[in-house]
């Protein structure tokens, strides 16, 4: 299958002002673009490229007063399957584990793995290791957090989630991965496009956030919030948490005016 993506933002800055945009799909899903992936900035603006520590490919751009306009769109291949299940997973020790996953065992400013930890092992600790395990933490955080636009903060965590019992999709993950890695399983926060492929319309489209857990020697992809294997997942950024991959960071005061963010099937495309 063929699915469109991109997104249309319109920020406003009082002053000259200095932004990190990570809103390019990862470096690995370049080669799967059927047609080039389109970023645009206008009106015209200073743009740096390069990659932060986790292979995230970043803009770094310098606005002038007033509006600035990001513009993104791009077509790519996907598989049309859903994610990869794969319930004989095992968990890798931790003297196995490659020196990169070793930081996704940590806490982090929304993960506080290490306040959680009783908790995590009072719910888990008696469960299989594994891909099981993974999938109660899921289930439980599922049951635990009501998905609610309304309720979002940019400061709640993890711990705050479970507190709460509402949140948006950074919550659902930042939540499941403060319980897998205080479990010693490594999980990584994912922030990407997945679009209401497969499933019903589920209203105007955002960007979306998932986790990925790391057992038997490589990463898969899970998700709190749907708690269902979905189709199309396209990858933007990976971190700690959502700390590490915000879609803009401003190094000063601005005013989001216009946020569009498409991920479509290409019907016309699918049926040649």
């Amino acid at each position: 299958m063929f699915i469109r993506f991109g997104y249309d933002i319109t920020i406003s800055c009082p002053q000259e002002t200095t932004l990190v945009s990570r809103m390019a799909i990862r470096e690995a899903r370049r080669p799967d673009l059927e047609q080039d992936e389109v970023i645009e900035v206008s009106p015209h603006a200073s743009i740096h490229e390069f990659t932060d520590g986790f292979g995230n490919r970043c803009q770094r751009i310098l606005a002038s007063p007033g509006d600035l306009r990001l513009r993104g769109d791009g077509l790519i291949r996907d598989s049309g399957q859903p994610d990869e299940v794969n319930l004989a997973a095992a968990e890798t020790p931790i003297h196995q584990l490659p020196d990169h996953v070793i930081t996704f065992l940590l806490p982090s400013r929304y993960c506080e793995s290490d306040e959680l930890g009783n908790l995590a092992w009072g719910l888990f600790g008696h469960l299989p290791p594994g891909w099981a395990r993974v999938q109660a933490i899921c289930d439980h955080v599922n049951a635990s957090i009501a998905f609610n636009y309304q309720n979002a903060s940019s400061f709640r965590t993890a711990a705050g989630a479970l507190r709460d019992g509402t949140g948006v999709c950074r919550d659902f993950a930042h939540t499941a991965i403060a319980l897998c890695r205080a479990m010693s399983i490594p999980a990584r926060y994912v922030n990407g496009y997945l679009g209401d492929i497969g499933v019903p319309y589920g209203g105007p489209m955002d960007f979306s956030a998932w986790f990925e857990a790391f057992l038997d020697g490589r990463w898969y992809a899970f998700d709190a919030r749907h708690n269902v294997p979905r189709i199309g997942r396209i990858q933007i950024a990976y971190g700690r948490d959502a700390a590490d991959v915000a879609m803009i960071h401003s190094f000063g005061p601005h005013v989001l005016k216009t946020f569009t963010v498409v991920c479509d099937e290409e019907a016309a495309l699918a049926a040649q």
